[in-house]
C-alpha cells in the first residue's frame, strides 16, 4: 500500500503541477495514446490542474474501439455458424455490428463465452472436441504474447478445434499515420505503458526523427501521468524531440524479447483495417502460415459486404483526436454506456464512456 501511495503524494503532485504551470507559455497539445490513461487522468482529476493553454485529447489506444465495423460483423457471423463456440472478453459483447451484436446473438441462442483470460478457451477447446472454439483476439501487443502461446499450446497438445480469429494490432502504425494525416497539431505523445512493456521504447523512434514530435512512456498512477506531462513540456521547451521513459520501473529500451519472440513465431505483419483511420498497411497480426489450421480466417470464410458505419457516430474523429465526444449529437443522450451506438461509449476505456462517467456534465 505504502508504495502506491508514494505515486499518489498530493504535495508532490502539487509541486509537478506547479512546474508545469510556470513552464507553460504557448499552447501545447499532448495525446494520451492508451485508454487507460484516459481514464486514470479523468478519475485522477489531472484535467483540472493543468494550464488552460495545455490540451491532451485521447487516441487509438483502446483496442475494442479501434475494432472496425466490418471485422465486428465478421465475429458475429462467425459466432452464428453451427458448431461453433466463439469465446471473447467481455467488453466485446455490447459492441454494435451493423446488424446486430455478440450480445444480442447470445441472446438468440448463439454460443458465445466470455472469458478473462486465453487459457479458459483453451480449455474449453478441450473440453468440447465436437465443437470448433474460435478466440476472438483483440487487444495490441499486451496481450498478443498469450494468444500466441494459446496456439503453440495447442498444437504441442495437439487439440485440433481451436482457432484464432486474429484482429490483433500494432500501436505504432497508427501513431504514423496520425502524424501523416496532420488533422490534429500534436506536441506530444503520452505512450502507453503497458503495451511499451512488450515493445519497449525503441518502436517509437520515428515519432520524433521524422516528425519531431516528443514521447513519453509512462505508468498509470497520478505522479506518472504528470511527470509524463512535465517531461514533454520540458522538451517543447527545450526544443528538441525525443523518446523518453518515464516508466523506467517496468519499462526498458529493448523490451521484453522473450515475448517479442513468442509473437514474431506465431504472428506476422499484415495490413489491418482501423475505424476512423481506414487501412493501415503492416498494423496488424495473422497468423503465419504454418499455423494457418488454427485460423479463423483460413478456416471460415465470411461476407461482411454489408458492414457499415452506425449513422451519426463520431467515433472515428474521437480516435483521430479530431472531436470530443461532447460534441457528438448522440452522446449521452441516443448513445449511453446502457445502450451504445459506438465502441468508444462500449469499452470502460473507450474515450466516450470515459467523459460519461467522469465529465458528462462538464465538457
Amino acid at each position: 500500500m505504502r508504495y502506491l501511495d508514494e505515486f499518489q503524494d498530493r504535495t508532490l503532485a502539487q509541486k509537478i503541477v506547479t512546474k508545469i504551470v510556470q513552464m507553460t507559455d504557448r499552447p501545447l497539445c499532448f495525446m494520451e495514446v492508451c485508454g487507460t490513461h484516459t481514464v486514470a487522468i479523468f478519475r485522477s482529476g489531472i484535467r483540472h490542474l493543468l494550464p488552460e493553454m495545455l490540451t491532451l485529447l485521447s487516441g487509438p489506444g483502446c483496442p475494442v474501439c479501434v475494432t472496425s465495423q466490418k471485422d465486428i460483423d465478421k465475429a458475429i457471423a462467425l459466432a452464428t455458424e453451427p458448431g461453433v463456440i466463439l469465446v471473447t472478453y467481455g467488453d466485446m459483447l455490447k459492441v454494435p455490428g451493423t446488424r446486430s451484436s455478440l450480445q444480442q446473438e447470445r441472446a438468440r441462442g448463439a454460443d458465445i463465452r466470455v472469458v478473462y483470460s486465453v487459457s479458459d478457451a483453451l480449455q474449453i477447446a478441450a473440453d468440447n472436441p465436437a465443437k470448433m472454439i474460435v478466440f476472438l483476439g483483440v487487444g495490441f501487443e499486451t496481450t498478443v504474447p498469450n494468444a500466441a502461446l494459446s496456439v503453440l499450446e495447442a498444437q504441442k497438445r495437439k487439440i485440433k478445434n481451436y482457432l484464432v480469429l486474429s484482429i490483433h494490432k500494432l500501436i505504432g502504425p497508427p501513431l504514423r499515420a496520425l502524424l501523416e494525416a496532420g488533422e490534429v497539431q500534436l506536441n506530444g505523445f503520452i505512450l502507453p505503458g503497458h503495451v511499451s512493456t512488450i515493445i519497449g521504447a525503441r518502436p517509437y523512434e520515428f515519432i520524433a526523427s521524422d516528425y519531431n514530435v516528443s514521447g513519453v512512456i509512462t505508468g498509470f498512477e497520478p505522479l506518472d501521468i504528470l511527470q509524463a506531462i512535465y517531461m514533454l513540456v520540458q522538451q517543447v521547451r527545450d526544443g528538441s524531440s525525443k523518446i523518453e521513459i518515464q516508466y523506467r520501473r517496468a519499462v526498458s529500451w529493448e523490451g521484453n524479447r522473450v515475448a517479442q519472440m513468442v509473437i514474431d513465431e506465431v504472428f506476422e505483419p499484415a495490413d489491418a483495417t482501423w475505424r476512423g483511420l481506414g487501412v493501415i498497411p503492416q498494423s496488424g497480426l495473422r497468423l503465419r502460415e504454418k499455423f494457418a489450421a488454427f485460423d479463423a480466417d483460413h478456416v471460415f470464410a465470411v461476407e461482411t459486404d454489408f458492414s457499415r458505419e452506425p449513422a451519426g457516430c463520431r467515433c472515428g474523429e474521437i480516435l483521430r483526436g479530431v472531436e470530443i465526444p461532447s460534441r457528438c449529437s448522440l452522446f449521452a443522450t441516443v448513445c449511453t454506456p446502457e445502450q451504445p451506438v459506438g465502441p468508444c461509449m462500449v469499452s470502460s476505456e473507450g474515450t466516450c464512456s470515459t467523459y460519461y462517467q467522469y465529465a458528462r456534465t462538464q465538457v
